[in-house]
């Protein structure tokens, strides 16, 4: 249910931010695009105002005004070239903007590109250039539209971030939302397991009790035998079934504390020792000392009880089964393996889900319901941890991560 909740927020902010985003990138490209519109059209004027312009004693003279024209939102400078592109000329319709010197350095890094016409990028390119037909290179400073773009993109960017604030508000309010009729689903089919388990736990007791009192009857008692066989079996697979409801509360985190992670699976390995004998095996640990985690004592005594019982019911005659418990960079590595048929490539991420048995008819004989795995990958995932199986070479291995706090 936790990754139901995370996996509709991240969809719900993804989906949002990314419409904010949108919004805000057509409304800085609109513009950008205005404001380049602008410096073309500003480039022509200019290009126009000095198509017939001629100097008299010093002063610029343009439609018969020897008043220069003002740019209001640009310095603009002009250099006159002859066909040799050697400068002849050069005006500044500003008072305090570059200086000859610093025009005709400008005038004649741009020459040098072999180019009539530049504009560049708006947000960081401080000049535009435009080399008109009769040889004037009109030069405009962008500092202004510098300015005006960098200080929009900044209030977009502040507008974003107070967006993204409100976004994550709305997305969580949304997502308790949408996902209340699930929990409220899935809370009550956790209940009714829970009660069912319950419910069948009496009967299933005094059907045991009374097929145990009547086998003095030899009589009747193959048929009682048959009683207290299938009565076992409901009563493995109830306390399953009540195990599998417990370890689905991902919220009960009240019975966590720092543990002995290595004495733990030292004395959990011990207690299945005369097992592993009696089916002919041999169990072998590899422990690191001192490695310590904040657990469920019960749950991780439960979850490697899981993987032995799983190891020895699926191990050849003769052969070992394996327990390491190690530290790899800032994890915690816990690896139960065994030597016996491999896990189908096909099977290998099923084998997790509830129910789920490759071999139907010697796992009900062995009253398996396909429950143990998945109660063992819910033990892992309340711990924030990662459950995976390999096959290779005739040996399956149960490998168990967990992050290291």
């Amino acid at each position: 249910m936790k990754k139901l909740k995370n996996k509709t927020f991240t969809i719900l902010l993804i989906i949002l931010t990314i419409f904010i985003l949108s919004l805000l990138i057509i409304f800085n490209g609109e513009l950008y695009q205005r404001e380049l519109n602008d410096v073309k059209t500003d480039l022509r004027e200019i290009e126009s105002i000095h198509n017939n312009y001629y100097i008299v004693n010093d002063n610029v003279i343009i439609d018969g005004n020897n008043m220069k024209p003002i740019f209001i939102n640009a310095n603009v400078y002009v250099i006159s070239f002859d066909k040799l592109y050697n400068i002849t000329n050069i005006i500044s319709y500003t008072d305090n903007g570059l200086n000859n010197a610093e025009i005709i350095q400008l005038a004649l890094n741009f020459i040098k590109t072999n180019k009539k016409y530049e504009i560049g990028n708006l947000y960081f390119d401080r000049y535009s250039y435009f080399l008109t037909s009769k040889n004037n290179l009109i030069i405009m400073d962008n500092i202004a539209i510098n300015n005006k773009l960098g200080d929009y993109f900044r209030m977009s960017l502040l507008i974003f971030i107070l967006l993204e604030i409100l976004n994550i508000y709305i997305s969580n309010r949304l997502t308790k939302w949408l996902t209340k009729p699930v929990i409220v689903s899935f809370d009550k089919q956790k209940q009714f397991i829970v009660d069912a388990s319950h419910e069948l736990k009496t009967p299933l007791s005094i059907i045991m009790a009374s097929a145990e009192a009547l086998e003095e009857d030899s009589k009747e008692k193959k048929w009682l035998n048959n009683i207290k066989t299938e009565a076992e079996r409901m009563n493995k697979l109830v306390i399953d079934l009540l195990d599998l409801a417990k370890s689905e509360n991902i919220d009960d985190k009240q019975n966590y504390s720092i543990n002995n992670l290595s004495k733990i699976v030292e004395i959990t390995s011990l207690t299945f020792e005369s097992l592993v004998y009696e089916n002919k095996l041999e169990l072998e640990t590899d422990i690191e000392d001192k490695i310590m985690f904040k657990c469920n004592l019960d749950k991780i005594k439960q979850l490697l009880g899981i993987l032995l019982d799983n190891a020895i019911k699926h191990s050849t005659d003769n052969s070992k089964i394996f327990v390491n418990l190690y530290n790899s960079k800032n994890n915690i590595i816990l690896e139960v393996k065994n030597k016996g048929n491999e896990i189908p490539k096909e099977d290998q991420e099923k084998i997790f889900d509830r129910f789920y048995r490759i071999d139907e008819s010697r796992n009900r004989n062995e009253n398996r319901y396909g429950l143990g795995l998945a109660i063992a990958k819910n033990i892992v995932t309340n711990h924030n941890g990662k459950i995976s199986v390999n096959c290779k070479n005739g040996y399956t291995t149960f490998k168990v991560i967990f992050k290291q706090v």
